[in-house]
């Protein structure tokens, strides 16, 4: 199946507390940094810095990007991520001293265990600290580890999700791979089968929601809580790609989100997907502008097939916690 770090220049690190089922995940590119974009589809987003990130903006080089619990607390763990880069001398050069771009994003997950615990610089910086190049854990670690799925009907009926990843080659040459944390308002479905994974769960019943109400958009949304929601990714690939054809990669990954949570892009979600060209592979540089669309194109359709793998990952490697089933404890 793959794993993030299959892409060269790329490199993961997560925090997690267990007990407070809390984390972060940093995902770190090689001093020069890569070529970075991102979409933002949720009507319930927590960033920081993606604004540079869309065409026309001066930076064009990211050198780690933070996927937190949290909610808005979280976002304070970038700044450990930026403390660590700094001391070793990489960020963008001001002419004074370098500034690390380190963009962020964060899922609500204070429902679930200690709300009181929420990571912060310490917790960012140790997890840029973790980072290498080894597959990267999946489950409930890091920004997964308070993450739910099926809260549609109200936390009583969630389940417990985390973070998948996923890579595959691209036709003509090239690696694309995709991490995610799974927190959505909606159910987890198994594209390749139709099958639903993880989601809104009668645990006295023993069966999903959805399957009795024909689909969680029959049976309505009156217990959704506001921001509690999101689906978080970061792609790459390590062939060059300009900026602006960073941001359609990121544009085109949501279409996995669409392909394996249903429904997806919700008021109540805060969806938003990073997309890293590290360039490494520069023997691949398309020689045209139309061939470049080729890439894109190709690039794009892998990253959005390794999001929707990445998911149903995200769902059937979470173990139970916080009193919440998960995928591997259901039939």
């Amino acid at each position: 199946m793959g794993t993030l770090t299959d892409v060269a220049g790329i490199r993961v690190g997560h925090w997690t507390d267990s007990e407070a089922l809390t984390g972060c995940t940093v995902v770190l590119c090689d001093d020069e940094g890569a070529v970075g974009g991102v979409d933002v589809r949720g009507g319930g987003p927590g960033t920081r810095e993606t604004d540079l990130l869309g065409p026309g903006r001066l930076v064009e080089r990211v050198h780690g990007i933070v996927l937190s619990g949290g909610s808005a607390f979280g976002l304070a763990a970038a700044t450990g991520v930026m403390e660590w880069l700094s001391e070793r001398g990489i960020g963008f050069d001001t002419g004074v001293v370098p500034v690390p771009i380190v963009p962020a994003a964060v899922i609500f997950d204070l429902a679930v265990g200690d709300p009181r615990v929420r990571p912060g610089p310490a917790e960012g910086y140790a997890a840029a600290a973790a980072a290498s190049t080894e597959p990267v854990a999946e489950g409930n670690v890091g920004a997964g580890a308070g993450a739910t799925a099926g809260k549609w009907a109200g936390m009583a009926y969630a389940m417990k999700t985390g973070i998948g990843t996923s890579s595959l080659r691209v036709p003509g040459g090239g690696t694309v791979g995709a991490l995610v944390v799974c927190n959505p308002l909606g159910d987890v479905i198994d594209p390749l089968t139709a099958r639903l994974v993880a989601g809104a769960y009668d645990r006295e019943q023993g069966t999903f929601l959805a399957h009795a109400a024909g689909g969680a958009g029959q049976a309505g949304f009156g217990a959704a809580f506001p921001g509690s929601n999101t689906v978080l990714a970061v792609v790459a690939t390590d062939l060059p790609l300009s900026k602006e054809a960073v941001n359609r990669v990121a544009q085109m990954a949501h279409d996995g989100i669409a392909r394996a949570i249903y429904p997806a892009h919700t008021p109540w979600d805060g969806d938003t997907v990073f997309a890293l060209a590290t360039g490494k592979a520069e023997e691949l540089r398309a020689a045209s502008r139309s061939r470049e669309m080729e890439q894109v194109a190709a690039v794009g359709a892998a990253a959005a097939e390794a999001v929707a793998l990445a998911l149903v990952r995200a769902a059937r490697q979470a173990a139970p916690a916080g009193g919440l089933p998960a995928a591997a404890s259901v039939k």
